[in-house]
């Protein structure tokens, strides 16, 4: 990166950060139950529900406790259910209508983070109907006070119940874009954890490594505040300790329950201090080929938190000591070596590989742009890269013809690690 976009993209997060204390961040009110919900709506003076969902969760028998909680409580309401894994425009505008035609007042987000996504984003466009999502894109651009907004999350690992983000793809151009303002963060956070039970033990892998991925790259994140530090070093070692539980045994209540939990707190940190590549090079490749987000950052933390290099070697070494991975006074570089060897055995237990075959290689410009476009200035990444920095990840990913190839982008991958003006400065 060009030393003048460098200095831009730094004083644009030292602003950032600096505002961090004065703005209107808050955590969503914890609920336990779906079955709670009927009389928080009754409370708020709800008169009729939208859920927004996704067929494969609504087959599956999930809604049903809370659609009979509703049936007994005497709340109309009707289910939109045809969101898509990387939510488009175009189930917005489908959830729009729906919730225009029902007379609707309060929506509930049920599902993973697409659901989530699309419910927010159906919230901002009920909350602006003359502003199309595309202008709301990127930060402080929604403004106004959304419908009564809850979430239930179906998996452990988006945290988007406490986020202010809505990542949503333009049905015709596939660009992936994110909305971000205070008014999304949703009212209620139900962390319900029998809505997981029946989550299958991949599933529970990628989005328990994708909760994983927000809580490290909001850790060794520049822009970090004591009470984000505190909530990724809670959430990875939660993680660690309940993930190949609830991988094993999808019926452990406990695990799962741990797993919600430690899912809410890498959401509630990150939403606050920010991610950084993996999430920008994961948002390319789910907008383009719609690779599931929690499989993308799996593949892709271990990859990036081995090019930071020594840049991040003492973070990384705390949370190895969270992980229970290391002591207090095991060396930096050994702790941070055996937290990347960690991820890397986790993501082998799990079946997760290290490619992703989807990638075409004369896709590749255009994928970086967008993670460059995502990406600066706004998160607070440890080593700053552009859109030609970032070109090589991509070529590691791709199932590559043979060894010469890949040789080659590691080689260009090792360049970025090495500690050149911008890998010498200190984080906080």
């Amino acid at each position: 990166m060009n030393p003048l976009k460098k200095i831009y993209c730094r004083t644009f997060q030292t602003g950032l950060k600096i505002a961090l204390p004065f703005l209107p961040y808050r955590k969503p009110k914890i609920v336990g139950s779906v079955k709670a919900l009927p009389e928080i709506i009754q409370k708020k003076k709800c008169s009729s529900v939208l859920i927004i969902t996704d067929a494969g969760i609504r087959s599956l028998g999930l809604t049903r406790r809370l659609e009979k909680a509703l049936e007994n409580a005497g709340i109309p309401f009707c289910i939109y259910d045809k969101t898509v894994a990387n939510p488009t425009t175009d189930n917005v505008d489908e959830a729009v209508e729906l919730y225009r035609e029902n007379a609707c007042d309060c929506i509930i987000g049920f599902g993973g983070g697409s659901s989530m996504d699309c419910a927010k984003a159906a919230g901002a466009r009920i909350a602006k109907p003359r502003q199309s999502l595309a202008k709301m894109k990127g930060i402080l651009k929604v403004h106004k006070r959304l419908p009564l907004l809850m979430a239930v999350p179906t998996t452990a690992g988006t945290g988007s119940e406490t986020t202010l983000a809505a990542v949503i793809t333009d049905a015709q151009t596939r660009y992936k874009y994110a909305i971000n303002d205070f008014p999304l963060i949703p009212r209620y956070a139900v962390l319900d954890p029998k809505v997981t039970l029946s989550l299958p033990p991949f599933i529970t892998a990628t989005t328990g490594m994708d909760a994983l991925t927000h809580a490290v790259e909001t850790y060794i994140g520049n822009s970090t505040t004591y009470g984000t530090r505190k909530d990724a070093l809670l959430a990875v070692k939660l993680i660690f300790e309940n993930i190949d539980t609830a991988y094993e045994n999808g019926s452990d209540i406990d695990a799962r329950c741990n797993m919600l939990h430690a899912s809410f707190y890498a959401g509630c940190a990150f939403t606050k201090s920010y991610v950084g590549y993996v999430h920008a090079i994961a948002h390319s490749l789910g907008g383009e080929y719609n690779v599931p987000h929690g499989l993308a950052n799996a593949v892709i933390l271990p990859m990036l938190l081995e090019a930071y290099g020594k840049k991040i070697h003492k973070k990384l070494a705390r949370l190895a000591v969270a992980a229970g991975l290391a002591q207090e006074d095991t060396p930096c570089n050994e702790a941070a070596g055996l937290f990347i060897q960690a991820v890397k055995d986790m993501k082998k237990r799990f079946g997760i590989g290290d490619r992703i075959p989807e990638i075409q290689e004369t896709d590749i410009p255009k994928l970086a742009h967008y993670a460059d476009k995502e990406a600066n200035p706004l998160y607070p990444v440890p080593v700053l890269m552009d859109a030609s920095e970032l070109e090589p990840f991509y070529h590691r990913l791709m199932e590559e013809p043979d060894a010469v190839s890949k040789d080659e982008s590691d080689n260009e991958i090792e360049e970025i690690g090495k500690g050149g003006p911008e890998d010498d400065r200190t984080g906080n």
